[in-house]
């Protein structure tokens, strides 16, 4: 007996799985590629946003340490535009110069100061933080996307294993075969989110 497989007996392939299935399958498969596609695209995004801001945190650090004055500083800033960095120290310099200007060359109010840096901060965290939910709804929702599709997809293999009357693997593997892919997918797309999202 031959049990090795053979090309023959893969012809099920999951585009045919995909032509021969209902609506709700097909619904359930193109959600979960969706979102898989979805948080791929946001995943290199913030990759690329995150290793560029870094960068720029350094170069920018660098010429801070070497300036002698804040008026020196705000001048080398403006090669560094992507630092988050720079955007803080725009705040922060901002309202020095506005003291400055009122009290005489002095800083009369530091907790204004420390006020407007946090808002700096803030915002530079909001503008990298942005479509991070994204990644942690993924993660949330896939699984329980893909479980549905488990279910359904077991419901058709029950279902069909009653129509014919007989316990019959042909009956049967279509609807198994499309809860092992949901599970699959759900997976495939959650994992992949849930570490981006938690690194």
């Amino acid at each position: 007996m031959n049990l090795y497989f053979t090309p023959a007996l893969l012809q099920v392939s999951l585009w045919e799985m995909v032509k021969t299935s209902q609506p709700i399958p097909i619904t359930v498969m193109a959600l979960l590629a969706f979102f898989s596609v979805l948080s791929w695209a946001i995943i290199f995004s913030k990759w690329s946003t995150f290793r560029q801001a870094a960068a720029s945190n350094r170069q920018f650090l660098r010429a801070f340490r070497k300036a002698n004055s804040m008026e020196q500083v705000a001048l080398a800033s403006e090669q560094f535009r992507s630092s988050p960095l720079v955007a803080v120290f725009d705040f922060g310099y901002e309202e020095v110069a506005r003291q400055r200007k009122s009290a005489r060359g002095k800083l009369i109010n530091p907790v204004a100061l420390e006020r407007t840096m946090q808002l700096g901060i803030s915002e530079e965290m909001a503008k990298l933080e942005r479509n991070m939910s994204w990644l942690a709804t993924t993660a949330t929702v896939s699984p329980f996307i893909g479980l549905f599709g488990t279910v359904w997809g077991i419901i058709d293999a029950f279902t069909a294993l009653g129509l014919a009357g007989a316990t019959s693997m042909r009956a049967v593997a279509p609807g198994i075969a499309h809860a092992l892919v949901a599970t699959a997918m759900g997976l495939a797309a959650a994992i992949p989110a849930a570490v981006a999202y938690n690194q």
